[in-house]
């Protein structure tokens, strides 16, 4: 007898042929609820008569179903293992460790007499089971359920009964089937989407696919039926004035002028469809999919993809779905000018397509295969080109398809995810075409474009990109001329701009290059959301998990953790970024005109309110909005009113396109678009905090108190007189200001290729100060340091000027000495203030943190938050929190003074500011929010220059442009202190 768990194949037991998710009023029993539940260690130690009605489980635990049992009981029923890409078993295909942790449920249901109509049949529908599901239904087995994130269906009319029922479900956390499922995400066994009893009437609609075509020419519309199941059959929809009686099949009902559905304007119909023994409800969405030449066509117009990739996850339900949080992100990506999905790495949960249809985004669906750890063995053994893989492989893009083939989101199908290339998912495409030629089949894998329609690759540098579109290169195929031979069709990026802690920078690099060439379509952010584990240490702290925080043989850390969005959903400044770069409304503004370009797939701009707000120094002075609908596609050019630029100060002119009402996703109000126009050549003097007389007439000298080791005093400020140490302002108590090279290294700073390797290895995590110098003079002090790594010579030679005028001046020059081989961090100055600040107000760039090469979201103005808001909170503590070119800063909190900064443009720029309760080094001894130190002050950061965030946690490093190498730099800025 063939051991089921090592089987290689798609199922068995009387499995009903694949077929569409559907709307019906036939009888459903829902089976999810509480289930007992039992964990055996191994197969071999699972009860043998688990499955019989007379079993006696009152020595069993309760489970909910769905769930993921190693997410139940606190790790008691183990615990879940996060692998990027290596298998976390021995890799000897078809077979899996004898450890396998098995698990046991059982659900005793009633049947009503008649829940079944006479000569119908009951069906045992499993939406999703991981990794397989061995089924006894009243003690007779009655199928083997394979391929975790597909329906599968078995007929069980033999073995129902009217009355009690016992359902036993043995689960089975490894199998063959683990080999061609090993995805980046959680390993996460149990029956995970809903279990239910389908009551199918004789005659029934078995299976109805609706194919809505448009003709863009004429803007009519048809529906192409294809129908399994008892004529004759009634198609009605009320909006359309549809009531045709189809007496067989029939290939097309011609259905006159129809609303296309698109992503932007998502027109969807209900069409009703029965018989005399059911009635199912189709939502159809009449659109047009196909490729001309390097042309991905959706209504006859190029698709323009702005998407994202999304595993379908919760933080403490694992993959079972959620329907309330599916609804609240996608409205969120729509908020973020997302407009497309990537079902990344298996079909989702149903639903979360049916959202997608009535919110509007272009879905790729991709297939539940991906065998990436045969990678790590040069693709010996891979299955994707084992022929005795052929039959599951193609079973499951039969169920996908089948599946999912009534949504017009669905514009392309994918065959799986980084799972080499073969023969197996060459068959997978041949099937496609076949059953569905409207749409085209995608796999990135197929790098020389063999058996697929699109060319896709993932995180190409944005010079790769370049060369691709141009037909140079080999698209990774390792043969000559692949990319020119490709230039046939269209190009996408399955993943790029690697989605993982603070970043991704370069965003706009990469919409450049997809403006500048036709060829390129889009792509999809990796990843909608992080991955993390709501888990909690011992003494109850919460926090979220990630790989090796379950103590895992083999892990891939924190690589769990690449999201938009942090695992609670909280929005990360990447996704205000990536919304400000590749929204589809463009606006450019010169002093007396805006020109609105839109590039929507469909829809004018008359949704939109143009808002102008005319602001001196952040303060706003006058604000109007304007009128332009503009065609998709096209541009329009609209006059501004002239506006008063003669106050002295800085003048912006800003302009917001505002959604004018309320749509299912936003709410009026919503900015769409932005952009700002200085308008003036700003004031660079710097302002008089204490707004009194001409600063150099309040200079002050600086004075030596009586008695060895007295201090210095200078105006309010007291130094040090032998190290000239700043020691406080006033009433404040100040630590002396740190010239640093040092951040906390981002993911993707840490991570290949190592910046933060580099850079602890010159020593800029440990620098030494040596003062050098303190003198005195009729208008300041001067100290002079050295400051170095230890075990090296290269150096850094500072000088900080001290005045007093309108407050206390720093002026801070810095000069790199000797041999510095790596790039730098940051360049800047680090004050610690007591502990116990509470809020920020700024004038500078906001509201979110912005770095050198993520700043398109960033604009110029005044700006309050409290400092825990100031950063984020990401999975591992890291950089964060910085605002570039500040103007003026106050901070704030209860019984201590107020201390104010203001800039002075040096070097030809402004500083930005972090303001956190936690040092840079403290961050980066953190592996976790948690593990943070109790603050014991307030760390501020006043930088010249800050090193970019690239993506190359997985993707290309900072571009050049936006790389800090060792230069000389300066820091002006004034100090005021109230209260």
């Amino acid at each position: 007898m063939t051991d089921p768990i090592t089987a290689i194949d798609p199922g068995s037991g009387r499995r009903e042929r694949p077929r569409a998710h559907l709307a019906s009023d036939a009888a459903a029993l829902d089976l999810t609820g509480t289930w007992r539940f039992h964990l055996s260690p191994t197969a071999a130690q699972a009860p043998t008569d688990a499955g019989e009605p007379g079993f006696d489980d009152s020595g069993w635990d309760d489970i909910a179903v769905p769930s993921h049992w190693v997410l139940q009981r606190s790790g008691e029923w183990g615990s879940p293992i996060y692998t990027n890409v290596v298998f976390p078993f021995p890799v000897e295909p078809p077979f899996v460790p004898d450890a396998n942790p098995t698990g046991d449920h059982r659900r005793r249901f009633d049947v009503a007499d008649g829940f079944v109509p006479d000569g119908g049949r009951a069906v045992l529908r499993f939406a999703g089971v991981d990794s397989i599901a061995i089924v006894h239904l009243n003690g007779v087995e009655v199928g083997i359920v394979r391929g975790s994130r597909l329906p599968q269906e078995l007929d069980v009319t033999s073995e129902l009964r009217v009355g009690e029922n016992l359902l036993h479900v043995r689960v089975h956390q490894w199998s063959a089937m683990s080999y061609i499922e090993d995805q980046d995400q959680w390993w996460l066994p149990g029956i995970f989407r809903e279990v239910t009893l389908l009551a199918r009437p004789s005659s029934g609609l078995d299976d109805v696919w609706l194919r809505a075509d448009y003709d863009p020419a004429t803007g009519s519309g048809a529906l192409l039926p294809e129908i399994r199941g008892g004529y004759p059959v009634r198609v009605t929809c009320a909006d359309l004035g549809l009531d045709t009686t189809l007496d067989g099949p029939t290939d097309r009902i011609d259905v006159g002028p129809v609303e296309p559905w698109s992503a932007d304007v998502p027109r969807c119909y209900d069409i009703e469809v029965f018989n005399a023994a059911e009635t199912v409800t189709v939502r159809v969405g009449f659109r047009r999919v196909g490729i001309d030449g390097d042309a991905w066509l959706v209504n006859g117009r190029r698709l323009r993809l702005r998407g994202v990739n999304r595993h379908e996850f919760h933080r403490t339900g694992g993959r079972v779905f959620d329907a309330e949080q599916a609804r609240s992100d996608l409205m969120l990506m729509k908020r973020g000018n997302l407009n497309a999905i990537r079902t990344s790495h298996y079909p989702p949960h149903p639903t979360l397509l049916d959202l997608a249809d009535e919110l509007g985004f272009w879905v790729i669906d991709e297939c539940d295969i991906e065998t990436h750890g045969f990678g790590m063995l040069d693709w010996v053994g891979n299955p994707s080109d084992d022929p005795a893989w052929r039959d599951c492989y193609l079973d499951r893009v039969e169920r996908m398809v089948e599946r999912d083939k009534n949504h017009p989101c669905i514009v392309a199908w994918s065959l799986g995810n980084e799972a080499g290339t073969g023969v197996n998912l060459a068959a997978m495409s041949e099937w496609i075409h076949r059953r569905d030629p409207g749409r085209p089949v995608h796999y990135e894998g197929d790098h020389a474009g063999a058996y697929t329609d699109l060319n896709s690759r993932m995180y190409p540098p944005v010079e790769e990109l370049e060369d691709l579109a141009a037909g140079i290169g080999d698209n990774g195929s390792g043969i000559d001329g692949t990319a020119a031979k490709l230039l046939d069709r269209p190009m996408i990026m399955c993943e790029y701009v690697h989605a993982m802690g603070n970043g991704a920078g370069g965003i706009d690099g990469y919409e450049a290059v997809i403006d500048a060439h036709p060829i390129i379509h889009g792509g999809f952010v990796w990843e909608w959301r992080d991955h993390g584990l709501l888990t909690h240490t011992a003494d109850g702290t919460p926090y979220f998990a990630y790989g090796g925080d379950f103590a895992e043989e083999l892990h891939d850390g924190s690589f769990v953790c690449d999201g938009m969005t942090l695992a609670d959903g909280t929005p990360t400044p990447m996704l205000a970024e990536y919304a400000a770069v590749v929204s589809p409304i463009k606006l450019v503004l010169a002093v007396n005109t805006l020109t609105v370009t839109n590039l929507r797939h469909a829809g004018d701009t008359s949704d939109l309110d143009f808002v102008w707000t005319h602001e001196r120094d952040g303060h706003p002075l006058a604000s109007g909005s304007l009128t332009a609908v503009v065609q998709p596609g096209e541009s329009m050019t609209v006059d501004l009113p002239d506006l008063d630029i003669s106050a002295r100060g800085e003048h912006f002119l800003g302009i917001a396109a505002r959604l004018a009402a309320a749509t299912p996703w936003a709410a009026a109000g919503h900015t769409v678009a932005r952009t700002q126009l200085e308008l003036t050549t700003p004031d660079r003097s710097l302002r008089s905090l204490a707004g009194g007389a001409n600063e150099v007439s309040r200079r002050r000298r600086p004075e030596r108190g009586e008695g060895a080791g007295a201090p210095i005093q200078l105006g309010e400020a007291t130094f040090d007189a032998t190290t000239g140490a700043l020691l406080r302002i006033g009433n404040l108590a100040i630590g002396t200001p740190e010239v640093t090279l040092w951040r906390a290294p981002t993911a993707n700073d840490s991570l290949s290729p190592a910046s933060a390797e580099r850079w602890r290895a010159i020593g800029l995590d440990r620098l030494h100060v040596r003062v050098t110098g303190v003198e005195m003079d009729e208008t300041g002090l001067t100290v002079t340091q050295r400051i170095a790594p230890a075990g090296h010579s290269r150096a850094l030679l500072a000088t900080l000027r001290w005045t007093w005028g309108d407050g206390l001046r720093l002026d801070l020059t810095a000069e790199p000495v000797g041999d510095w081989p790596s790039t730098w961090p940051r360049a800047g100055v680090h004050f610690a203030l007591p502990k116990g600040y509470e809020r920020a107000a700024w004038f500078g760039t906001g509201p979110a943190e912005n770095y050198a090469d993520s700043r398109t979201a960033a604009r110029v103005g005044r700006f309050d938050a409290p400092i825990d808001e100031l950063g984020v909170a990401y999975a591992v503590p890291q950089e964060t929190g910085h605002r570039a070119d500040l103007r003026e800063l106050t901070i704030t909190g209860s019984y201590l003074p107020t201390l104010t900064i203001g800039t002075n443009e040096a070097g030809g720029r402004r500083p930005g500011f972090t303001l956190s309760r936690y040092s840079a080094e403290e961050l980066a001894a953190a592996c976790h929010p948690h593990e943070l130190p109790v603050p014991g002050a307030t760390h501020l950061y006043l930088d010249a220059f800050q090193h970019g965030l690239g993506s190359s946690s997985c993707g290309p490093d900072v571009t050049a442009e936006h790389q800090l190498w060792p230069r000389d730099f300066t820091v002006s800025v004034q100090l005021h202190v109230a209260g």
